[in-house]
């Protein structure tokens, strides 16, 4: 794709950075903005007490805080040998998978909170997640100047206007994108400003998979017929499923990429594994003396067993301990703790269901056939993960492949690409979006008679029923970046100054059917989004006569909402006409944890 790209137009050269930070590692990948030269993606590949851990480009996303609080050991430092007992000795407290601390909260991500290690006492998880920040724009700083020619004089010239692309998973909403825009401001990577917050894109990582992916080995096949492709990116945390189709622009223009199917997010990664064999050994080890050293016989699970497992007729091996560690009762025999086969398999069951199922969701929804699952992040480098989803879609006609290039740094890659090459520009949406208004009652609507105990009487003297929810997006819609979607809405008060600034709130109906109509049909399904703020204090208005012979007046102000959702982030406008003419002005999204909970 490097041949292939234009050279870049800038006047100044420019430096990009994209921060993956995974549940369980975390990579960095950057490009250099080259006035005349065509932009390349590169990789930080080096890091402090790299040496302690396999593989080359990504480090464990492991903070070590002492009792005040303070950082002492980060990535790979915090996985050096010896550091656990230091770490006991001097108190320190490990925070680890807090990437997860930012999951929304919903129904499906609540079963989550049980399972992940609490924050540090005193800790919020953008403390951390700004803290964790530093050090992986640290390792970038050091990295650059230590590789490139006269690569200080480089780093000096382009880190005052840095750009930065920040990986989330599919299933990450306004509300999380605002905690890490919070945590890269804390960090002090940029200004609290609207010109640096500008500085910081935001992509999902099932798109940036797909980026990658199209760089380091999408089927040619795929690429010429336009077949439907589904990426599963699975990772520490989560599992990201996306489906997309090449499209061929005509008339000269370039080809790109739609989404076809709404995009998934499931709380089955790697670490799930790890979480089974924990409650697994929990009850093994049940009453013997190595119940104690669960923690440590856990963690080489992780490093080797869990890596390594593909086949489950054979039995499996977790190297813990010494030559003096035995226990015949336990399989423990010299240090090392013989597990059956199965047993391991058992560990993979929801990891392996939930993307078997979760790709027949999206063959079911998507608006092309799919013939590819592409599996990208370190958790599809596992053998049987991919073999059993191979053999679980074998039946639905579906080749399943893995990129042959650092399937682990998917991720971080694809973000580049995706800032410089912008492959995909239609997005699917993954469920409806509307806001809940009123409506003039009508008594020859069976609805409206139904909720007649709600109706009451409005400031223009005309009754309204409740809760109607006006949508703006239906679910499973194809958006073609650039295109708006609106709602109109009324307001009506008998004081000008109560509709000077308003705030509205922009719900999700979760269920499957796209055109919800009244809250109280499935209370349940709705979850709040964000708040709309708007000034519509400069709108010239006129007192009206109240209808229905009503005494007095009143002030009505006709507006609509705009909502744009083909980028990543969801941008908002309010439209209304003066003398003919319609105007328009920026909205502010306001996201707030409490109106982000269902």
């Amino acid at each position: 794709m490097s041949d292939t790209r234009e050279t870049y137009k800038g006047s100044r050269r420019k430096l990009v950075l994209a921060f993956d930070v995974g549940t369980t590692y975390s990579g960095i990948s950057y490009t250099i903005l080259d006035p005349g030269h065509a932009p390349e993606i590169k990789g930080v590949t080096r890091f402090p007490a790299h040496e302690q851990i396999s593989g080359a480009s990504k480090i464990p996303t492991v903070i070590y805080y002492d009792k005040e609080g303070k950082v002492c050991a980060v990535g790979a430092e915090a996985m050096r040998e010896g550091i656990f007992e230091q770490a006991e000795d001097e108190g320190w407290i490990k925070s680890e998978w807090f990437k997860l601390h930012i999951r929304p909260r919903t129904d499906t991500t609540r079963q989550v909170a049980s399972q992940i290690p609490p924050l540090p006492l005193g800790k919020g998880v953008v403390t951390v997640m700004a803290d964790f920040l530093t050090y992986l724009f640290k390792c970038a700083s050091i990295f650059i100047q230590d590789t490139h020619a006269n690569g200080r004089d480089l780093w000096e010239s382009v880190q005052g206007e840095i750009d930065y692309v920040l990986s989330h998973p599919n299933g990450w909403e306004g509300f999380q994108q605002s905690q890490m825009r919070e945590a890269i401001v804390l960090a002090g990577l940029i200004p609290d400003t609207t010109r640096g917050h500008a500085r910081v894109s935001f992509v999902t990582e099932g798109e940036a998979s797909l980026h990658f992916s199209i760089e380091n080995g999408l089927p040619s096949s795929a690429l010429e017929k336009e077949e439907g492709i589904c990426i599963v990116d699975a990772g520490g945390g989560t599992v990201d499923m996306s489906a997309y189709s090449r499209y061929s622009g005509g008339n000269g223009e370039p080809s790109t990429f739609q989404e076809v199917a709404p995009p998934q997010c499931h709380f089955h990664g790697s670490v799930f594994v790890s979480i089974h064999a924990r409650v697994f050994l929990d009850d093994y080890l049940a009453e013997s003396d190595f119940v104690e050293d669960l923690d440590h016989i856990v963690r080489c699970f992780d490093k080797t067993t869990k890596v390594r497992f593909s086949n489950d007729k054979q039995p499996q091996y977790i190297k813990f301990g010494s030559t003096r560690d035995n226990d015949a009762t336990r399989n423990i025999r010299f240090g090392q703790l013989k597990l059956d086969g199965q047993d391991v398999a058992r560990f993979f069951d929801g990891s392996v269901k939930c993307i078997v199922n979760a790709t027949k969701e999206q063959m079911r929804l998507a608006h092309k056939p799919i013939s590819y699952v592409v599996m990208v992040g370190g958790f599809a480098a596992n053998d049987w993960l991919f073999s059993k989803v191979e053999e679980g879609l074998k039946s639905e006609g579906i080749s399943v492949i893995r990129p042959e290039n650092h399937v682990n740094k998917a991720v971080s890659d694809g973000a580049i690409s995706f800032y410089l090459d912008h492959h995909v520009t239609t997005r699917v949406a993954k469920f409806t979006y509307g806001q809940f208004r009123t409506a003039f009652y009508n008594p020859a609507d069976l609805d409206h008679v139904k909720r007649k105990s709600k109706t009451y009487v409005c400031a223009s003297g005309e009754t309204l029923v409740p809760d109607f929810f006006a949508v703006i997006l239906s679910k499973n819609t194809q958006v073609q970046e650039g295109k708006e979607f609106r709602q109109g809405f009324g307001l009506r008060s008998e004081k000008r100054s109560d509709i000077n600034r308003i705030t509205s709130t922009v719900w999700a109906h979760r269920g499957s059917n796209p055109t919800p109509k009244w809250k109280d049909d499935e209370s349940g399904m709705y979850t709040k989004l964000c708040i709309v703020e708007m000034d519509l204090s400069h709108i010239p208005l006129a007192p009206r006569p109240k209808t229905n012979g009503a005494p007095g007046t009143f002030y009505y102000l006709g507006y609509d909402l705009i909502l744009f959702f083909s980028s990543v982030e969801m941008r908002a406008q309010i439209a209304w006409e003066e003398n003919g003419v319609e105007k328009r002005s920026p909205a502010k999204i306001v996201y707030d944890p409490d109106i982000t909970a269902d």
